[in-house]
């Protein structure tokens, strides 16, 4: 195309009380992987990504580390530069919330929404989740937990409204206008079903929280966090500034990728605020699902994220990009395991692909000095041109639609189709017949081709391996993919043998360390040094951890010996509200009638389990005293289901 069409994608800005994990790595991959392919079909592209640093949940997390908010911050944002670089990100600007041309475009964002009079100044009452940056209505509380399952707390302060209710109407028509507004579907009918079900007036300043931008001409009041967190899709373009060239040569966003638990504030707040300034508002928002483990939900509460290191240690960064966009259909829940990931390293990249190279390369060297065969007229030459012109198409088809897996699967289906043309014309064989040397010369170039095509497409997701594909073939991946041509490769050049593309990954050897690598933990930032150091073996956790524990007090009514079992005890338990059944390892250290009457402490909310055939509704808190158990209990007269904290 002549005039290049702007493609604005983002990813949503990452919080800074953690370290990246899978989760981040996924969906900035997607857009590195998205901006490739449009840089590489004609598109003038625009890539962001960044870092939100403003909040309680930043806030409380530097406390816990004796630090200023800001130095936290930066600690994480180094941890974020290097991974994108390793991981080959090729994002045109990283802004984050805590710079001042960001501050400029939330103060003009905020302007142009008081202008329209949708802004207004009254209290709140509501139960706030620190972990989201939101407040839920109390239909959608259960447990004291929000949705996401992070603990809420009640919050009663002064506030600054936007009139979101206002905007139910605009929402729909827009979203009736607009069928490819949110992405997936299935997404997109749970934002109309949440805004048709009525929208009420957003709280959007704190008065509580100081670590944000300081309301315009209020600064006792702070900027909501996800007013200030959603303007750096504009702020980063320059919205606010001296200078908006950018913002009018890209705004608005052709995608929006966030992760499913954050749809409602990308489809629903952000639209709604750039309604109320008069703004346009982006083309698409695309949430993808989750990546589970132990069919969960990764979590830091939980225990389960994956971190990124181990993984780029053990198959590199292009063969990780490859397997989280094969593995997951985007838009949907994908599973991780490690299994998972060395066996699509050794079937598809090893087994496949790699193979496929060296072979082709091996042949090329032995059949023509180290050169690539010449062009050649025969029917050979090209008979994998159609198969090749399908892959292509089936992959700009794919890749349009965001379907990733899809279209990597059509440039592998090429990659089979290449093996079985080497097994039905043979080269090898054709290589010792000299009245077969045009043959011969036609099947190696036809087959160098179709690996170089290969290579082309899967460059938006390996960009290292397919560089390394084609400078083995003596060329280049060509910068423009957007038509289909056979005939990428040079009349003439070298090949290169090299060491294996991918080295096979021994599969038992991976499994023989006690954790698996995706679990291993990560090098969390560390606290200030005149901190007392945790005891020898343990992990810091958060307040939010501790407390998903449900401690309470029990009272044995009755215990006895279970039979076959030397080391247990089965015991009878009040909760106040309720009996439990627990099984406890404490029958060498008590006798069964010596622990009848205590109050002791239980975990009640711990799945049940069965040891030697009886069922344990919970788990008893002691002390090991040189192997010896100790079991925790009161001095004073405690009722049973109290709760301990």
């Amino acid at each position: 195309m002549s005039a290049k069409e702007p493609f604005y994608v983002t990813t949503p800005i990452y919080y800074v009380n953690d370290e990246p994990h899978i989760g981040h790595m996924y969906t900035t991959i997607v857009a590195d992987t998205v901006a490739r392919y449009r840089r590489a079909t004609g598109h003038d592209v625009r890539f962001l990504t960044g870092t939100d640093e403003h909040g309680q949940k930043i806030e409380r997390a530097a406390g816990k580390l004796g630090i200023p908010p800001a130095a936290l911050a930066d600690r994480v944002v180094s941890r974020y530069h290097a991974l994108w670089k390793t991981l080959r990100i090729t994002h045109d600007d990283f802004i984050r919330t805590t710079e001042p041309r960001h501050a400029q475009g939330v103060a003009r964002l905020l302007a142009g929404m008081t202008a329209a009079g949708d802004i207004y100044r009254g209290s709140y009452e509501g139960l706030y989740c620190a972990g989201c940056e939101a407040f839920y209505p109390e239909g959608q509380i259960k447990d004291g937990r929000c949705e996401q399952g992070h603990p809420v707390e009640a919050v009663s302060e002064a506030s600054y409204f936007f009139r979101l209710a206002s905007y139910q109407r605009r929402l729909l028509e827009h979203y009736e206008a607009h069928p490819d507004f949110v992405r997936p579907a299935s997404r997109f009918n749970e934002v109309k079903a949440f805004v048709a079900s009525g929208l009420k007036d957003l709280s959007i300043s704190r008065t509580t929280i100081r670590w944000g931008i300081p309301w315009p001409g209020d600064p006792a009041h702070t900027v909501y966090v996800w007013v200030d967190a959603l303007t750096n899709y504009i702020s980063a373009l320059g919205y606010g500034s001296d200078d908006e060239g950018l913002y009018r040569r890209y705004w608005p966003a052709r995608v929006h990728l966030v992760g499913k638990d954050i749809i409602r504030f990308h489809a629903v707040y952000w639209p709604a605020f750039l309604m109320s300034a008069g703004l346009p508002l982006p083309e698409c928002i695309f949430a993808h699902g989750w990546w589970l483990k132990d069919d969960a939900k990764m979590s830091k509460s939980l225990g389960n994220v994956v971190r990124p290191q181990p993984l780029l240690d053990a198959v590199g960064p292009d063969a990780l990009r490859y397997f989280l966009l094969r593995e997951m259909t985007f838009g949907l829940d994908g599973a991780f395991s490690d299994e998972q990931l060395i066996d699509r390293y050794n079937g598809d990249l090893a087994n496949e692909l790699g193979n496929l190279t060296s072979r082709v390369i091996a042949l090329c060297e032995t059949g023509f000095a180290g050169g690539l065969p010449p062009p050649s007229d025969r029917p050979e030459a090209r008979e994998l041109s159609g198969p090749a012109a399908e892959a292509h198409a089936a992959w700009r088809r794919a890749f349009d639609a965001y379907e990733f897996s899809t279209g990597i699967a059509a440039a592998f289906k090429l990659a089979a189709e290449a093996n079985r043309f080497l097994q039905t014309h043979a080269p090898w064989a054709l290589a010792k017949n000299p009245a077969e040397t045009g043959r011969h010369a036609a099947v190696l170039r036809g087959a160098a081709e179709a690996i170089l095509q290969i290579a082309a497409m899967i460059s938006p997701v390996m960009p290292g391996a397919s560089a390394e594909i084609a400078d083995r073939l003596g060329t280049a991946i060509p910068g423009d993919l957007s038509e289909f041509r056979w005939g990428l490769l040079p009349a003439s050049g070298r090949v290169a043998k090299r060491a294996p593309l991918f080295a096979r990954v021994d599969k038992s050897a991976y499994f023989e360390e006690k954790t698996p690598v995706s679990e291993q933990k990560p090098d969390l930032p560390a606290p200030p040094a005149a901190q007392a150091p945790a005891p020898s073996g343990s992990e810091e956790i958060t307040i939010d951890d501790f407390l998903r524990v449900n401690l309470r007090v029990a009272r044995v009514v009755s215990a006895e010996r279970i039979e076959g079992a030397d080391k247990l005890l089965k015991l009878q338990l009040d909760l106040g509200t309720e009996r439990r059944q627990i099984v406890a390892g404490i029958a060498k250290a008590y006798a069964p009638e010596a622990l009848v009457g205590k109050s002791i402490v239980v975990v009640a909310n711990l799945k049940p389990a069965k040891l030697r055939g009886v069922e344990s509704q919970g788990m008893l808190l002691a002390a090991d005293l040189d192997g010896r158990p100790i079991v925790a209990t009161f001095e004073d007269d405690v009722r049973p289901g109290t709760r301990v904290r």
